[in-house]
């Protein structure tokens, strides 16, 4: 099938088809995750390597071009993606048993483009080269891709898709032309999901920020009960017992239905400070933003914190989401978690 742009991408999709003859050689897509840049990259990947685009300007998906991507095996459509999403690779497939793929885009991967990019396209037009997420390349990786777009053989077009493009090396970016992709209005986005994903409730799209293609995904794999249980645990006031709750969350985070949902260490760190801040925010006299069903319960949670304890406490889990990927303790990361938010509400020790 013919990749497709979303319905909020079609100002970015003229300004590509209109600028085709004079495209830039490296586009940065960079925007918030969630929303569908990967998909706009595959979508325009497509456009450049069609050699009979259609009259509404897509990839026209029956020309020898189309038919070898919709095979997955176009010569002149190279990917640069972490170990861990390159399936079926034989490189992959040659790792030991039981070790990790890395979550990196290696350098290796990077210098393997070389004698590919220094012989002329299979067909004869553009090659493209999507780099997703770009924000994984480590700075060796990075400065290697920098040496091929400081001087781009001609006809090939990189496609940087990145939701932290302050992560990538400052050299990096100015060598690119940066796309900004921002979140879509919430009008567009929830017609968009009851046409497309109708069991995806507004309440998941307001604890992803906002995200479609995110709260779509986390819908189908149970996501709502795990919010469920998410507030029921931190509404209670007095707040809980911060280190028996850890422990029912550490058992939480290794159970059958957190993992299939993708409820890791990080997204539940995140979460919480979604909590926090709403709680600081209906404190500071805002609103909530990414709870704005439990208004009540975070007005009541509210009223009994000060506003230097909220500031604080803000502050201490923007810290924590900096460390939850790589917790050395899992137990100790929850408790520590959850202490610091009962001290926020006068409970914890």
């Amino acid at each position: 099938m013919v990749p497709m742009i979303l319905p909020w991408q079609e100002a970015a999709w003229e300004r590509l088809t209109q600028g085709l003859p004079t495209l830039h050689h490296a586009l940065l897509l960079a925007g918030p995750a969630g929303q569908g840049k990967r998909q706009f990259a595959e979508a325009a990947a497509w456009r450049l390597l069609c050699e009979a685009p259609s009259p509404r300007r897509f990839a026209c998906g029956e020309c020898v071009g189309c038919q070898w991507l919709r095979a997955d095996n176009h010569p002149d459509l190279l990917r640069l993606v972490p170990e861990q999403e390159s399936e079926g690779s034989e490189e992959a497939e040659g790792k030991e048993a039981g070790k990790a793929k890395s979550h990196q885009i290696r350098i290796d991967q990077v210098r393997a483009l070389t004698p590919v990019l220094a012989v002329s396209s299979h067909r004869g037009g553009r090659r493209v080269i999507i780099v997703d997420p770009a924000e994984a390349m480590n700075p060796f990786t990075a400065n290697a891709l920098l040496k091929l777009l400081e001087e781009p053989p001609a006809g090939v077009v990189f496609l940087l898709v990145s939701a932290q493009p302050m992560r990538l090396l400052p050299t990096l970016r100015s060598r690119c032309q940066r796309w900004d992709f921002p979140l879509p209005e919430a009008d567009a986005v929830l017609a968009w999901l009851r046409a497309h994903h109708p069991q995806t409730p507004a309440e998941l799209l307001d604890l992803v920020g906002g995200a479609p293609l995110t709260a779509a995904a986390l819908a189908e794999k149970g996501g709502q009960a795990l919010r469920e249980r998410l507030v029921a645990d931190l509404r209670q006031r007095p707040p809980a017992d911060p280190v028996r709750l850890a422990g029912q969350w550490e058992n939480w985070l290794r159970s059958k239905e957190a993992q299939g949902a993708g409820l890791d260490m990080a997204t539940l760190v995140a979460w919480v400070q979604r909590w926090v801040t709403d709680v600081a925010s209906v404190r500071l006299g805002g609103s909530a933003r990414y709870f704005p069903d439990q208004a009540r319960p975070l007005a009541a949670l509210a009223g009994v914190m000060s506003v230097a304890d909220a500031l604080a406490c803000y502050n201490e889990f923007i810290a924590l989401r900096r460390v939850a990927q790589h917790p050395l303790n899992p137990r100790l990361m929850l408790e520590d978690m959850l202490i610091r938010y009962g001290r926020m509400l006068g409970g914890g020790g």
